[in-house]
């Protein structure tokens, strides 16, 4: 029979050898919590293992995983700065061999066209629309007698169509009375005509004539910032910090590449870290997706933008 102890204020308590309820309780509230972790440790490594096994099937090799490295943690002298950008320059030419212009023309003047329509609209939306418009604009004498209100019919689907043909139309104009109805091939003259700007220049002298130039649209600024090789918002600045890492034969060739891989795989939104080729090179890994099988899903294809391309 158990033994009864009175407590000091004369009340029986609990028989002696047995718990009280109350701490009956907490021990097994502990057991359950106990259990509880162990359990969603072991739930944990299954999920990571699911994750991994996934990944390999698809056939992504997943990026080491890293905290991203901020300002302060990522400093490097600018000859490490020079080499690291030499080096993601040879690994987007591994990655993008087929890189280039990716709106349709044949000449100066159509590449002209097209880039001044390219504002604020994709370059397949501009490519729809240039058939009809260079067959009809042949020349810039064309555009300088064009009729408004039938440009900004043929060309309303690129978005501020007023603003563009007013462009155009001046652009046939300058053309006509400076240059014999010729694009110019120099940075100097080109920047002095309508709609065009440091960038529109660099593309036109880049593409139409082989003066190779660097294209500061907004995926190469992105893509500059995110990889540390500048600070600067402003493209001209932008343009004369890059151009010292590369070698200038490789100017243009070098905007194709950064301009594919941030559209088809560094997004503004959500870059695909965990399978970008250049992980390991940017200062900037781990600001996307670094689920390896949900980062694949975010690759845009060469197929995917480029019809005639299925690599």
């Amino acid at each position: 029979m158990a033994k009864t102890v009175i407590d000091p204020a004369g009340q029986a308590a609990q028989p002696a050898g047995k718990q009280r309820p109350a701490k009956q309780a907490a021990v097994k509230q502990a057991a359950v919590k106990q259990a509880a972790k162990q359990a969603g440790v072991k739930q944990a490594a299954v999920k990571q293992t699911a994750v991994k096994a996934a990944a390999k099937q698809a056939g992504v090799k997943q990026a080491p995983v890293k905290a991203p490295a901020n300002a302060v943690e990522w400093q490097e002298t600018p000859l490490a700065l020079t080499r690291r950008a030499r080096r993601i320059n040879k690994e987007l030419a591994a990655l993008y061999p087929h890189a280039h212009c990716e709106l349709d023309f044949r000449n100066p003047l159509e590449l002209s066209v097209a880039t001044i329509l390219s504002a604020q609209c994709t370059d397949k939306k501009v490519n729809e629309v240039t058939p009809a418009l260079f067959a009809k604009y042949p020349d810039a004498a064309a555009y300088a007698a064009a009729d408004r209100a039938e440009l900004e019919d043929m060309i309303h689907a690129t978005g501020f169509f007023r603003a563009k043909s007013n462009t155009l139309i001046k652009l046939g104009q300058q053309l006509i009375e400076r240059y014999d109805g010729e694009v110019p091939n120099s940075l100097a003259e080109l920047v002095t005509l309508p709609g065009f700007g440091r960038k529109t220049a660099n593309v036109v002298l880049g593409n139409a004539f082989d003066i190779p130039g660097l294209t500061i649209d907004t995926h190469f600024l992105r893509l500059a910032q995110r990889w540390r090789w500048t600070t600067n918002d402003d493209p001209v600045k932008i343009e004369l910090e890059v151009a010292p890492l590369i070698p200038r034969k490789e100017w243009t060739i070098l905007s194709h590449r950064v301009i594919w891989h941030g559209r088809r795989m560094c997004h503004a939104r959500r870059p695909a870290c965990a399978v970008c080729p250049l992980a390991k090179l940017c200062p900037s890994y781990g600001i996307g997706e670094l689920n390896p099988v949900a980062a694949a899903k975010l690759v845009k294809s060469p197929s995917q933008t480029d019809p005639d391309l299925t690599g």
